[in-house]
């Protein structure tokens, strides 16, 4: 950043055109490089948003919370993303069911 000079606010440029925002395209194809370097197949931004919402879910953050993390409107979008394990259920059962 030090050594940029322009005004732009797009903190992620594009390398083709200098200084343009950078793509959705741009940050997918970013990540897939980032992967096969490191030997990781099928590497994509939602990825990243299931396993936060995968990870807050079995951490015990309340659905709501999360839907509002995520930008959600509704909130089986959020319940999508989110894969809960049979094993927490069992758990939540016990907690507050009994």
């Amino acid at each position: 950043m030090k050594e940029r000079q322009d005004n732009h606010e797009a903190l992620f440029v594009s390398l083709r055109a200098e200084h343009e925002r950078l793509t959705i395209s741009g940050v997918e194809s970013r990540l897939k490089k980032l992967g096969q370097k490191i030997g990781i197949k099928k590497v994509y931004p939602h990825k990243f948003r299931r396993t936060l919402a995968t990870q807050a879910i079995d951490k015990g953050m309340p659905i709501e919370q999360l839907q509002q993390l995520l930008g959600h409107k509704r909130i089986d979008t959020t319940l999508h993303y989110a894969m809960v394990k049979q094993q927490n259920v069992k758990i939540a059962h016990r907690r507050y069911i009994g």
